[in-house]
């Protein structure tokens, strides 16, 4: 089933509008357990991140799937890959996440993994979606699901991590590491430090309510500062749920989700484990395209959404892609996004190569990127707004074939996405203002 965001607007996602009540989310339990008992399976893992409200849908989810006679066995907080991971490595049927991933903590949602720790497929979210409408029964009590909680989970998803980086090293390096007292806060530092470095760590103190709160990879101010401050190797920086990464090199300049996708593909031909080419997105960097079109490593875009970028992976058999957020797939390592797990592919280049993270992001030169969100109060189609429209071909004309234009609403918040890409930055930043203001009169 797809990620359900809610909020004080409501739930927000790729299927539908659900209310807000813990009646609703003990009810997705019950469908989801029904759904795959029906299918002779008996036992789901739920897994959370560090906002406040996680304590609360964690018990509705567990009632709703032991009342469908499934049981459930609670990780507590972990970040969304690692309940992938132990999915698999549990050998359970489905594995649940609680969490808005990047949001403020008055967002929530579910995510569901099958049991290999991929997306669900399309049949089975539509079962769950037929039950959803159905009456909620309760089995015999003798049928029951029961619930157990998994002590040894955080443990065991450390040393997954530091197994798919056998031979890095870390002794020497000072990292700081912000965690935006999410999910990763405990699992990040472990893992780093168990592999030698000098950890500094920031965003580690969660209390439910400063999850992703002016911190972390969507907000990465505070871990420039502090890799400068100490003088740090680098820095890296996580979401809330841990499956997005950025990181800060030795000048304190941030390193984006593209740039570390290229610095990724470039170690990985190296290594010969590319096994292809690369998935981007539409809102991927054009210099990224430029850099892996110079190496001659192939590049395609996806549109914006991990699923997308998987779905495109699988169509080529490829195992690199990611998007500019820093959602990295290292498919021969992982079977989801995974921040830790990509922050170390890039550990692993830095050692291999002898080279900083500036050097090697140098390879790679950004095309000037202006991005615009403008709030949607109601629903327009801006592919076929003509007036909308006139604007954008308006700006594609004066970018004269050296630069793009994307609009694109988000799947998670009420915006709009008002995206112009060129070489000339003041040019872009000027077209980027003026077609927002086009866009805000149309559908604000």
């Amino acid at each position: 089933m797809s990620r359900k965001y809610f909020g004080t607007d409501g739930i927000r996602g790729e299927v539908g509008v659900y209310p807000i009540t813990p009646e609703f989310v003990m009810k997705l339990g019950w469908a989801a357990g029904k759904v795959f008992a029906q299918h002779g399976k008996s036992k789901i893992l739920i897994g959370k991140d560090t906002r406040i409200s996680g304590y609360m849908f964690e018990s509705a989810l567990e009632a709703g799937l032991t009342a469908a006679g499934v049981s459930s066995g609670l990780l507590g907080p972990m970040p969304t890959p690692g309940i992938a991971y132990l999915t698999r490595t549990f050998h359970a049927d489905a594995g649940i996440v609680i969490s808005a991933s990047h949001n403020p903590y008055y967002d929530n949602g579910i995510k569901f993994f099958s049991g290999d720790g991929t997306k669900l497929s399309d049949e089975i979210e539509a079962e769950i979606e037929k039950y959803l409408d159905l009456p909620m029964t309760t089995v015999p009590s003798d049928q029951l699901g029961k619930a157990f909680r998994i002590n040894d989970a955080a443990g065991r998803y450390i040393e997954f991590c530091k197994s798919t980086v056998r031979r890095l090293k870390l002794k020497g390096k000072r990292i700081v590491l912000d965690c935006a007292h999410g999910a990763t806060y405990q699992i990040a530092p472990a893992v780093f430090q168990e592999l030698g470095a000098e950890v500094i760590t920031i965003g580690a103190s969660p209390d439910g309510l400063n999850i992703n709160k002016s911190i972390g990879s969507t907000s990465p101010k505070k871990l420039q500062q502090k890799v400068t401050e100490t003088r740090a190797d680098l820095g890296i920086g996580f979401d809330g749920d841990g499956d997005r990464v950025v990181m800060v090199d030795e000048k304190g300049e941030v390193v984006d989700g593209d740039e570390l996708l290229y610095i990724m593909a470039i170690h990985a031909r190296s290594r010969k484990r590319l096994g292809g080419g690369v998935v981007g997105t539409l809102m991927s960097n054009l210099g990224l395209e430029l850099a892996l079109k110079k190496e001659k490593i192939d590049f395609v875009r996806a549109n914006v959404g991990d699923r997308y970028v998987m779905q495109q992976l699988k169509e080529h058999n490829w195992r690199f892609g990611g998007e500019s957020s820093g959602h990295l797939l290292c498919l021969d390592s992982t079977s989801t996004g995974d921040g830790v797990v990509a922050a170390l592919q890039i550990m692993m280049a830095i050692q291999d190569s002898e080279k900083s993270l500036f050097e090697l992001k140098s390879g790679m030169s950004k095309c000037p990127q202006t991005m615009i969100n403008v709030r949607r109060n109601k629903d327009v189609n801006v592919a076929k707004d003509k007036t909308i429209q006139a604007a954008v071909q308006e700006v594609e004309t004066e970018l004269a074939g050296l630069g793009r234009v994307l609009l694109r609403p988000s799947g998670t918040e009420p915006v709009v996405r008002v995206m112009v890409e060129g070489e000339d930055g003041n040019l872009v930043a000027a077209k980027a203002q003026q077609l927002a203001e086009i866009v805000a009169e149309v559908i604000s």
